[in-house]
């Protein structure tokens, strides 16, 4: 296996990480409102990050990897974080939004700290284009739930 093989398997298992993250996030925030709207848009959204971490699982074993299979522990440290919170604080839209905001916080980071690391390889466009088209979600998932968040907050 080449190096830029093995760092790029850890680019992408660095981002699975992410996207489980982020579809377990996104269920426990659908668990945790009432309303329905609301409730579709986070299982959606759960969905959406359990099928990114799939298309990222089959490139690391086209690149000859092991892919990973779990979330990872500053995710679980954080929903753990965000379940004790929510015992003094209550689980809200708003602050349900806040905590959906703050895991796409850190999935818009992983995911561009990604693409630099991956611009340095010509080699691998389109697993660049891959990363770069899920990143595009992530983005969108962001502002989508900070718009979310703005309305519940204004309510």
């Amino acid at each position: 296996m080449t190096n830029i093989n093995k760092e790029a398997i850890s680019i992408l298992n660095r981002l699975i990480e992410v996207s489980k993250d982020g579809q377990k996030g996104f269920q426990s925030c659908a668990d945790d409102v009432k309303n329905p709207q609301l409730k579709a848009l986070f299982v959606q959204r759960a969905g959406d990050c359990s099928t990114s971490a799939v298309e990222l699982q089959a490139e690391v074993r086209k690149l000859g990897g092991d892919p990973e299979t779990s979330t990872s522990v500053v995710g679980d440290l954080h929903r753990r974080w965000v379940d004790v919170k929510a015992l003094f604080t209550g689980k809200g839209e708003e602050a349900v939004l806040n905590e959906a905001e703050r895991g796409e916080d850190h999935a818009k980071k992983a995911y561009s700290e990604a693409l630099v690391k991956l611009a340095k390889y010509s080699n691998l466009v389109e697993l660049t284009d891959l990363v770069n088209r899920q990143y595009q979600g992530v983005l969108r998932n962001h502002d989508q739930i900070k718009a979310l968040r703005n309305i519940a907050r204004a309510s």
